[in-house]
């Protein structure tokens, strides 16, 4: 008995081991570690009643290869767009408009520029200032494709639909 308890629990470490999840961070912990050690942030902005949003959590962010990229080269960061804590953030304290249940928060509607659309991930450079928001739900390999365009910095110079056409898969197949 005590030998089967033993395997059991090596293969449960060993399939830890090989698994990898996004290490999530609330949006003032991204910024304060952003301040150290300078990266982009990515933020899911989304709802708790949002099938697409629970479907890219599933699927997307929980694939093992995306969910390392993410971790290397992002402050990640989930934001509930309805949430009623308050966010501070450059000296202003942005909360939930409005006291319905479907209300968004102040800053899910900056971030998303006003269209509020779920799911939609947010992108904010090295001096937390937004590059863009990216509305819908993307299966991982179309989120890898958006991941290294951000992080590559392509966005500077080149229109997405041209990076992707000439982007070849490393992280998914």
């Amino acid at each position: 008995m005590r030998r089967a308890l033993f395997i059991v629990f090596l293969l449960a470490l060993s399939f830890n081991t090989f698994t990898q999840e996004v290490q999530w961070n609330s949006f003032e912990e991204a910024v304060e570690k952003n301040k150290n050690n300078p990266k982009k942030i990515l933020i899911d902005v989304y709802t708790d009643w949002c099938g697409w949003c629970d479907k890219m959590e599933e699927n997307t962010f929980n694939h093992p290869e995306i969910a390392k990229y993410i971790n290397k080269h992002f402050y990640p960061v989930r934001f509930d767009a309805e949430s009623s804590e308050e966010v501070t953030f450059r000296g202003k304290t942005f909360k939930k408009e409005g006291d319905k249940k479907r209300s968004p928060h102040q800053l899910a509607v900056a971030l998303l520029q006003g269209k509020m659309s779920y799911p939609s991930v947010a992108y904010l450079n090295e001096d937390n200032q937004l590059i863009t928001a990216v509305p819908g739900y993307y299966e991982a390999k179309d989120m890898e494709v958006l991941l290294k365009f951000f992080v590559e910095e392509a966005y500077k110079d080149q229109k997405f639909d041209d990076f992707q056409d000439g982007y070849q898969h490393s992280l998914v197949e």
